[in-house]
């Protein structure tokens, strides 16, 4: 993808294209978020055929630390951290709707 840039000449058609990238790009996040949910919902039920805890502080921790490091930006680390933090959370309400009865 090229850069606009502020020298040449732009319209709002410049957009469109932007934009189509980032409606397949979405497209895309949500197949992998949904990937993603799937797999934790699979742990969430061994988790809970072992008797373990939904919440794992200690595995939280290192799916941030592993984000933030391979982060290349231009996103900054507290954005990706606060965007993964609610990915995780609503992954384990649907792991305690799931798999506890509350």
């Amino acid at each position: 993808m090229k850069p606009v840039s502020s020298q040449s000449t732009v319209s709002e058609k410049d957009i469109n294209p932007l934009r189509d990238q980032i409606d397949e790009i979405d497209k895309k996040l949500v197949a992998l978020l949904n990937e993603r949910s799937t797999l934790a919902n699979k742990i969430g039920h061994i988790k809970q055929q072992l008797g373990l805890p939904i919440y794992m502080p200690a595995r939280e921790k290192i799916i941030l630390s592993n984000v933030m490091k391979i982060n290349p930006g231009p996103l900054p680390p507290e954005a990706m951290r606060r965007l993964f933090e609610r990915i995780i959370d609503e992954t384990r309400a649907l792991e305690r709707q799931k798999y506890q009865s509350q």
